[in-house]
């Protein structure tokens, strides 16, 4: 060992170690001697592991022995680096210190070892409950001292708990809150930035150049002939590909095993349609058996949940569950795991009203080796205005086309959110984290990153609500796009990174979440890059490449997607040749540019730091039966809901 000067105390960050150890709370969080570099590259994390009880309050928990704690430490041992240090504290946790190696705040290393804890413990403390892990990390900084890093990390366990997602949180005086004011007048001054003035300054850019003897515009044109003639290709080979579906695996030998159907509900939003969708659950059949789980959140007591009750009296297989400390829907399903007993786990939004023989084939890509398979949404009150009918053969466009076709293409599937059935251990390793605006789709991405197998299936059909005003739409879809950003900026350098994917799922990924985000800017480059043509040239060449590409794509690839939809649309929907017809002419005068606007807006929104989780409003519709002929349920109206999430 070596001899330290009697002027500087032996601690933890000065004894040089050649593996981790097991030791006591106190040399963990004695105070540096010195700050020196290596210290601030230093975390004081917490791993707080509970098992759920057989109550009704999903909050309710019990822990494990000291020494089931203890001997988790000393295996975990074989994880750390040498100086990195691990204790089991007194009230059931575990304490570690870490190097800090990745700069951003997302430990890698700490979720492994989490999910090295989560086999460790499981293995040593066997119960019929879910384990779940709280996962808090701060750093050691000048301001925070060891002691003050670990109070924070607690603190950070203690949300990351009550999410219910095994994911590592950080707390502490070196986090930077961002709560932006939000009125509308930022709405507004978004989408001018977004339209005009990602159109006004490329040009205006472009003629700046132009007067300094630089002349962009060749690049430039060059770049958006290639761009959009890859993004229409791209089209074509998905529309080509959904024609080819993945076909259906045979019937497992022997008994389907039990099924849970997880509905996860916001009730204040869905109060006016949550009786029917349990009432259509209950009596849906499935040989091996189904549970259905109703898992909710509400901040006022509601009359509906009297008659919930009283469903659940009638039904043994009815579990209706309120999660009190729950303000999301990933929250709620993962509380939901407590009580699932299914090896096969499909979760539902509240409006869902799944097909007949929807878990039987299900459970055959499950048992074919798949961990998820994603069905295809319906969309079942159509019928009830000139909006839903354009929602409805959208719909048709991703889940008949655009899905099926890009995993085929890609090799790899996407969980949608709704209408998609897990193996159950597959779930209760990557659950849904609530951090995201999209925790379907980031749920997809670190499945993939696992190595876990994703399908999509367009025949296993769901039917469910389209919104109903413009304004819910728009909230709705500006949700997905920010989303879906939040996902790409966290996801795509890590998944393109992993050697376990093939060159073709790599890029799928690119095109996926690189291009995806990337081209509703460029499709909106050629209005600067034409004006500036017009600027400079006295006016345009109507016959150059560019006007024919672009006359290409906008006239061949969007009518191509919404004809391959009209062929592979379910039957209900497909019967109504005058929805996709209208559709078509929509999405070439207005619809596509709106998605486009709402794209560019989402990546302001999230780059300002505004991340509100805003419900999509539901009303009972009067089409609104999953069976195509029935529109016997009468109208009601639904508030708008505040912007509490679920």
């Amino acid at each position: 060992m070596t001899t330290l000067p009697r002027s500087l105390p032996s601690t933890p960050f000065d004894r040089p170690r050649t593996t981790g150890a097991v030791v006591g709370r106190r040399e963990i969080l004695t105070p540096p001697s010195r700050l020196d570099r290596a210290t601030r590259r230093r975390i004081v994390a917490v791993i707080d592991p509970v098992w759920s009880t057989d109550t009704d309050d999903p909050t309710d928990h019990t822990r494990a022995p000291r020494e089931v704690i203890e001997r988790a430490a000393e295996l975990l041992t074989a994880r750390l680096k040498p100086g990195e240090l691990i204790s089991a504290t007194p009230n059931g946790r575990l304490l570690l210190q870490l190097r800090r190696e990745d700069r951003a705040a997302r430990p890698v290393r700490l979720q492994e070892m989490a999910y090295f804890a989560l086999e460790v413990l499981d293995r040593l403390h066997r119960t019929d409950g879910v384990v779940d892990l709280g996962v808090g990390w701060s750093p050691i900084t000048r301001k925070q001292d060891p002691e003050a890093a670990a109070k924070a990390a607690a603190e950070a366990a203690t949300e990351s708990l009550r999410q219910r997602d095994l994911q590592p949180r950080q707390d502490g005086a070196h986090v930077k809150a961002r709560n932006p004011r939000i009125s509308g007048w930022t709405a507004w001054r978004q989408g001018v930035w977004a339209t005009v003035g990602s159109i006004a300054l490329p040009f205006l850019a472009m003629v700046a150049l132009y007067r300094v003897g630089i002349d962009v515009s060749t690049p430039l044109y060059w770049t958006l002939v290639v761009a959009l003639g890859i993004t229409a290709l791209t089209i074509w080979a998905e529309v080509s590909h959904a024609f080819t579906p993945p076909k259906l695996p045979a019937r497992p030998e022997g008994p389907a095993p039990r099924a849970t159907a997880v509905i996860a509900a916001y009730l204040p939003n869905e109060s006016d349609t949550i009786l029917e969708t349990v009432e259509h659950f209950v009596a849906h059949e499935y040989e091996g058996g189904l549970q259905v789980v109703l898992a909710y959140n509400t901040p006022v007591d509601l009359p509906v949940e009297a008659e919930l009750a009283a469903l659940e009296e009638r039904h043994d297989d009815l579990v209706v569950l309120r999660v009190p400390d729950s303000t999301s829907k990933a929250q709620n399903v993962n509380a939901a795991l407590r009580v699932a007993t299914g090896e096969l786990i499909g979760i539902f939004d509240a409006d869902h009203h799944p097909a007949d023989g929807s878990f039987e084939r299900a459970w055959r890509w499950i048992a074919d080796g798949h961990d998820v398979v994603q069905g295809h949404c319906v969309i079942r009150n159509g019928e009830d205005s000139a909006l839903a009918r354009l929602v409805a053969v959208e719909f048709e466009q991703v889940y008949a086309v655009s899905h099926p076709g890009r995993a085929a293409l890609h090799g790899f599937g996407i969980f949608g959110g709704s209408n998609g059935y897990w193996r159950a251990t597959a779930l209760e390793r990557i659950r849904l984290r609530g951090s995201f605006l999209t925790e379907d789709i980031e749920a997809s991405m670190r499945t993939l990153d696992a190595g876990g197998s994703i399908v999509n299936d367009p025949g296993l059909v769901s039917y469910e609500l389209a919104p109903d005003r413009v304004g819910a739409l728009w909230k709705q879809r500006m949700r997905w796009a920010q989303g879906w950003f939040q996902v790409s900026v966290r996801h795509l350098w890590t998944l393109l990174r992993n050697p376990q994917l093939s060159v073709r799922q790599r890029l799928g990924l690119t095109y996926l979440l690189g291009w995806r985000e990337v081209y509703p800017w460029v499709s909106l480059a050629a209005w600067p890059l034409l004006g500036f043509l017009a600027w400079r040239d006295g006016g345009l060449d109507m016959s150059t490449p560019l006007f024919v590409l672009i006359t290409l794509f906008v006239t061949v690839s969007g009518p191509l997607q919404t004809l391959a939809a009209y062929r592979l649309a379910e039957p209900s929907v497909r019967r109504h040749k005058r929805w996709f017809v209208t559709a078509a002419i929509l999405n070439l005068l207005v619809y596509t540019e709106a998605k486009n606007l709402v794209n560019r807006v989402a990546h302001l929104k999230q780059l300002r730091g505004e991340h509100q989780w805003v419900v999509t409003p539901r009303t009972a519709s009067s089409t609104g039966s999953s069976s195509a002929d029935d529109s016997s349920t009468s109208p009601s109206t639904s508030a708008d809901t505040p912007e509490v999430a679920a």
